[in-house]
């Protein structure tokens, strides 16, 4: 029997079980009756010794620093980075319990926190491809590339040059990826031969601390269709070496057919406010879903995941159960991806959102593939759906909502009362925030379906679609 844990952490908790999976990507044990919340490479099932950094009143945290027996459900991580870099945690479970999980998450947010009558939740959708899914990736380059355990043993003068992603919790540092698992070719062939070109010209990559040097980031965007976007980022005007640069990847990546840079002087990476100037092809790529394209800009968001994205999709369609005649409302439409999906089944589609440059990128999108019974507005949701909207526009039979993380404020669930569509579907990333939105909604609306989907394997997070039906 393991011994009470001291008071006051670190301590080392030896041998014990790890016992199942639990939020935000970590693990649990129950040693004693208190819960320790594991972090890191832990897995259910997993005999561990765990070292103990933090404790509070009800529970405790830390990570495993011996494995003494693994877990049935452990996998071998493909990737040489798993571990240290934050973006896949689960690559060392079993990608079938992941995805059971994860259906249990969607269940438990349910019966948990929205406490409403559910029919059975339908098996979730798992993706076709594990890996190499993501259609878009951010890379920084940093000149204070973060050294492991062993370089800093040895004490050596090193590279500290690096083209990768920010290790967990550190702006300042940089991993060096030599191959990322996320992202189809050429995204890591890009990446490497820029690195290389960069170090043989002595351009210097970028200092966050103290904000000097050339090389910022790299974004490469890959659609389904093939199309290559490649975005730099550069922090000063230098045009010679900026013509290398842009003439470097022109030449030696054919298929690249959007390359474009941007002058970034700013105290973050973020561009969205700054000119994006194309250098060659296209300003955009386009995107294909079913008999559709989609425009794909620099600054546009479009689901990562191209696959699940037209599952997703199809999941919405199938729940809206149009027949043509309906006016639908699209909320949180962003570039318009779900209403114009959605268009050619309804007689008419009005998409709403925050991000006017979205908003627009929806426009181009409808004009694109010829649809005319789209109209989108920008604005905040709440001062958007107000009664005098719904005279103007047209009260909708059916309303699709897909808010952000947080869900929906309370004025937003209140006016889709007052609107009283007679379906409603609910997509989310969070379903914690979707089941408390189903308890406001469920005096008025009874869940019918439920739909998990798994958007990124090898990680916690979970879409779900929950369709409702107006009660008599």
């Amino acid at each position: 029997m393991t011994t009470p844990p001291p008071q006051k952490p670190p301590f080392t908790l030896q041998k014990i079980r790890i016992d199942d999976f639990a939020a935000e990507g970590k693990c649990l044990s129950r040693v004693n009756g208190e819960v320790i919340f594991v972090e890191g490479v832990a897995a259910p099932g997993d005999l561990a010794d765990v070292r103990v950094l933090r404790r509070k009143k009800n529970f405790g945290e830390g990570k495993i620093i011996a494995l003494h027996e693994p877990s049935p459900v452990r996998v071998e991580a493909p990737c040489e980075h798993f571990g240290v870099c934050g973006g896949c945690k689960w690559q060392h479970v079993d990608y079938a319990v992941q995805l059971d999980f994860k259906a249990r998450q969607v269940r438990d947010a349910l019966e948990r926190i929205a406490n409403v009558a559910l029919p059975p939740i339908q098996p979730i959708l798992g993706a076709p491809e594990p890996y190499f899914y993501r259609n878009k990736l951010e890379f920084s380059f940093s000149a204070n590339r973060w050294l492991t355990d062993d370089e800093i043993r040895d004490g050596g003068e090193r590279n500290r040059n690096a083209a990768g992603f920010h290790v967990p919790r550190r702006f300042d540092r940089i991993l060096d990826i030599r191959k990322c698992w996320l992202q189809p070719d050429p995204s890591n062939s890009i990446r490497l031969a820029l690195r290389g070109y960069a170090e043989a010209q002595g351009l210097d990559f970028y200092d966050t601390v103290n904000h000097r040097g050339f090389l910022r980031s790299l974004t490469i965007r890959t659609a389904s269709t093939g199309q290559v976007m490649v975005v730099v980022q550069v922090a000063r005007p230098d045009q010679t070496a900026i013509t290398g640069v842009m003439n470097f990847l022109k030449t030696r990546f054919p298929e690249i057919t959007s390359l474009q840079y941007v002058l970034n002087q700013k105290g973050n990476d973020t561009f969205h406010d700054l000119e994006v100037r194309c250098w060659a092809g296209s300003p955009f790529i386009e995107e294909g879903m079913e008999e559709l394209r989609f425009r794909v800009g620099p600054k546009s968001f479009y689901q990562t995941n191209s696959a699940q994205a037209y599952n997703l999709y199809r999941v919405a369609r199938e729940f809206a159960a149009l027949t043509g005649g309906e006016l639908v409302y699209d909320l949180y439409t962003g570039t318009g991806t779900i209403a114009n999906f959605l268009a050619r089944q309804a007689r008419r589609v009005v998409g709403l959102e925050y991000v006017e440059d979205a908003v627009a990128d929806a426009r181009v999108n409808s004009e694109v593939n010829g649809l005319t019974n789209t109209e989108f507005f920008a604005g905040d949701m709440k001062k958007l759906l107000t009664a005098d909207f719904f005279d103007r526009h047209g009260r909708p039979e059916v309303i699709i909502t897909d808010p952000p993380r947080a869900g929906m404020d309370v004025e937003v669930v209140q006016a889709l009362l007052a609107a009283a569509p007679r379906r409603l579907v609910y997509v989310s990333c969070n379903p914690a925030t979707q089941a408390r939105d189903l308890a406001l909604l469920d005096g008025a609306y009874a869940v019918t379906a439920v739909q998990p989907v798994d958007m990124f394997p090898h990680t916690h997070h979970v879409e779900n679609v929950v369709a409702l039906e107006r009660r008599a």
